[in-house]
């Protein structure tokens, strides 16, 4: 109970701005508990008097009971409006604090939990919180009507109160044992499905190379494997609410019988009329079921908010995942200076940057060259602090990077990675995610600039063309591209380029390191480059082994003194002779 009233309070912060709404809903609600008090006792009077033939005053009572029930099918009109509103404004700021929360998670813990475990979280989990507020209320108020039946039962006879009381209490021990019971079992389950969410949007997003590397039979093996798992459990809770129900069932006619008997005995003693026992006995089904119904939904209700809070919540607040921390230092303008002293990085145990040192200034071209898995990735990974480094320290502009705050930090730095992320919208649309008030004439510019305005030109939409999930609807050149475009409307003066020419044509290539040329000297360019034939003019070459700077140099000087230069350069070569 002390958690649900500690989730109830954590959630209401999100429902503020509805807290005259939410009084009007309590109000009304007050208005129905009494009603629901008032009610019970004035239908067992109509009883009574049927059995009694007072058919005068029986009009009476029966059109005082329409009034007070008509009004009280409006009152429950307001409470479900009331609570439909606080529901959708509470829903609407959970969820856009959750999608907040979610992109400060690190980069680190975004892999390591998949993105289904965030999925599930933002639709499900902030969708069965919330809930609460309407079915939760709605349960809520049959609860206290059934509650002043027994108010009514008290009144009318205390010895039968004690009957039903007693019964009550055994079903709702029963009801609240099945409810800990499923509700540790529920928590598992949720758990599973976030794997199983995970492997589904594996299977949708990778969809392609499944089927290219003929991989469908072992992918669906696994996914199969983890569905009957996510069943059984499935299975295994339902099984364990059908014997308690079964149980609690079993218990509700037994007492229904022995209900009987007892009316019986006391009528035979006189301690009450048959008008007032059959009166007593409508209550049956109020008491032994609807009552328990209510009591079982409020606290299945009350399980799954908690599950779902508990979960949104640890999200919300820090905890489970770790979220990315800044400093407070804010510079206006980043010049472009960095450096990186003795710097460090591992992924868990596997060391990939190892006493990392250099220095890169302000509009300088650096190219950072080595084999797959020398840290080239890793290090641009630092600077846009989507990681942290385990040891060492990164300067910008002679500021340490964990100083500054996110703004100093991802407003003036441009990553274009080997694999942009495209965004299912439109090509306008994109580029409004990276600049919300970019004139059209900035992005005709951007894309003339990237070699891709007479492609989308050749659009039937054009700038409002939808691309599709990824941009699958373009060819991986013209992904790169318009990443490229996307980055030259943000103007930042630090471009970081991570493979970005690796998937272009030839003559494509060729423009897009034409452009690259015309920015040297006016942003700070840093360059991974899979071609090294598109890093020769570049001001300075990094050349990486195992985490390491083994040499530095021009094109020209590291072909004539570093051997794994010259081979990683001529291996290129050979590649493109055999191409021809």
């Amino acid at each position: 109970m002390n958690e649900t009233f500690t989730n109830l309070k954590k959630v209401f912060q999100y429902g503020k701005q509805y807290k005259w709404i939410f009084c009007l809903e309590i109000f009304c609600t007050i208005i129905q508990a009494l009603i629901g008090i008032l009610l019970p006792l004035l239908l067992a009077k109509q009883i009574v008097l049927f059995t009694d033939n007072a058919f005068y005053q029986l009009v009476f009572i029966s059109l005082g009971i329409m009034v007070i029930s008509l009004f009280n099918i409006f009152n429950f009109a307001i409470i479900a409006k009331t609570c439909a509103i606080f529901r959708r404004g509470t829903i609407k700021s959970i969820q856009t604090a959750l999608g907040k929360e979610m992109l400060k998670i690190t980069q680190a813990d975004m892999e390591k939990y998949g993105t289904g475990t965030f999925i599930e979280r933002l639709n499900q989990d902030a969708n069965s919180m919330t809930q609460i507020f309407t079915r939760g209320i709605g349960y809520l108020s049959g609860f206290i009507t059934n509650i002043g039946i027994f108010i009514s039962i008290f009144v009318i006879n205390k010895i039968v109160f004690l009957y039903y009381f007693a019964v009550a209490l055994v079903l709702t021990l029963l009801h609240l044992l099945k409810t800990k019971k499923i509700g540790e079992q529920e928590i598992k389950l949720r758990k599973k499905k976030d794997s199983c969410a995970s492997l589904i949007g594996e299977l949708v997003r990778g969809a392609k190379d499944i089927k290219m590397l003929s991989a469908k039979e072992s992918f669906m093996n696994k996914l199969s494997s983890m569905i009957v798992t996510r069943n059984d459990m499935f299975h295994s809770l339902r099984n364990l609410e059908i014997v308690f129900n079964t149980l609690i069932n079993s218990l509700t006619q037994v007492f229904s019988f022995l209900l009987v008997l007892f009316f019986i005995v006391l009528i035979k003693k006189e301690i009450i009329t048959v008008a007032i026992a059959i009166a007593l006995f409508t209550y049956k089904t109020n008491v032994m079921t609807n009552f328990m119904e209510k009591v079982s939904l409020l606290l299945e209700t009350a399980k799954d908010f908690n599950i779902s809070s508990n979960r949104v919540f640890e999200i919300l607040e820090n905890g489970t995942f770790a979220k990315e921390k800044f400093g407070s230092t804010h510079l206006d303008i980043v010049k472009g200076d960095f450096s990186f002293s003795h710097v460090h990085f591992s992924y868990d145990d596997y060391q990939v940057l190892c006493d990392l040192s250099f220095q890169i200034h302000r509009g300088e071209t650096v190219a950072f060259v080595g084999k797959s898995g020398a840290g080239k990735s890793t290090i641009f990974n630092l600077i846009g602090r989507l990681y942290t480094p385990t040891k060492g320290e990164i300067l910008v502009d002679n500021t340490a990077l964990q100083l500054l705050d996110e703004y100093s930090i991802r407003n003036h730095i441009t990553l274009i990675s080997q694999s942009p992320y495209i965004f299912n919208m439109s090509i306008r649309d994109n580029f409004l995610l990276v600049k919300e008030n970019v004139t059209e004439e900035e992005i005709i510019e951007a894309l003339k600039k990237a070699s891709l305005y007479k492609f989308v030109c050749s659009l039937p939409g054009g700038l409002d063309t939808i691309i599709g999930e990824g941009g699958t609807n373009l060819s991986g050149g013209q992904r790169q591209r318009l990443a490229i475009a996307r980055a030259f409307v943000q103007k930042t003066k630090i471009i970081l380029f991570d493979e970005a020419t690796s998937a272009l044509d030839n003559e494509t290539q060729k423009d897009i390191q034409s452009v690259i040329e015309n920015l040297k000297g006016e942003y700070t360019l840093l360059i991974i480059a899979h071609r090294l034939s598109t890093i020769k003019n570049a001001d300075r070459i990094l050349v990486l082994d195992k985490g390491k700077i083994i040499a530095e140099g021009t094109h020209t000087s590291l072909l004539k003194d570093n051997s794994t230069y010259k081979k990683l350069y001529e291996s290129e070569l050979l590649d493109k002779k055999e191409e021809f």
